[in-house]
């Protein structure tokens, strides 16, 4: 089902202005567009020089406001592609004053466009769209390709730390990493007790509200 622009989207966006970078992409092809980079100044935006942690795909902002106020001293940034979907992350952290969050509407195919090279210390992948069709390979947060994009913003020893509902995205989540050279240090297939300074995400309650079972991946590069 296609999604409905939300009403008054740029004057709430524009609102949001000093919380947000929108990615102006005139490129259209990606790869191409991530090779000018554009990075952002993030000493500047948070006037400090706190470890970065990112989060891509952010939904409505519950993880990654509450990971910041739990956290407040790392500087969360959360990558959202549809902005019809980042306001309502935009207006919650807004509305709950959290300081050390920032958000960053684009794709992730080029995070390094705005990532300085070693720059960020953890990244989350919470409930990605698993995209089960053969044909949507490559589209997946986790294919070799986007690996590749996540080892070069990764500091040495940096983390991805992963969690879904579908247990075939996990599999083969599990098979990417392994391939790409990096280490598995953490894997669990039924997620029931949130680890400590982890954060429920919306869609992680709704799902044990289901009985579904959450797999948990944290992965070393």
């Amino acid at each position: 089902m296609r999604m409905h622009k939300k009403s008054h989207l740029e004057e709430r966006l524009s609102a949001c202005s000093e919380l947000v970078t929108i990615a102006d992409l005139t490129d259209k092809n990606m790869k191409r567009a991530a090779l000018t980079p554009e990075y952002l100044p993030f000493n500047a935006i948070f006037g400090n020089d706190n470890p970065i942690y990112l989060e891509i795909g952010c939904g409505k902002g519950k993880f990654v406001c509450e990971s910041a106020k739990l956290f407040p001293h790392v500087n969360f940034v959360a990558v959202e592609k549809i902005s019809n979907v980042l306001i309502e992350a935009l207006e919650r952290a807004k509305e709950e004053g959290v300081k050390n969050v920032y958000f960053l509407n684009c794709a992730a195919e080029v995070l390094q466009k705005y990532f300085k090279p070693r720059s960020v210390e953890v990244i989350y992948l919470n409930f990605s769209n698993p995209l089960p069709k053969e044909g949507y390979k490559r589209q997946r947060l986790t294919n070799p390709r986007f690996l590749e994009i996540y080892s070069g913003v990764l500091k040495e020893g940096g983390r991805i730390i992963q969690k879904t509902d579908d247990k075939d995205f996990f599999e083969y989540s599990l098979e990417s990493y392994k391939a790409a050279g990096f280490k598995i240090t953490s894997v669990c297939r039924d997620y029931r007790e949130v680890a400590q300074g982890d954060v429920e995400t919306e869609h992680e309650r709704k799902f044990k509200d289901m009985g579904k079972k959450i797999y948990r991946a944290v992965i070393e590069v």
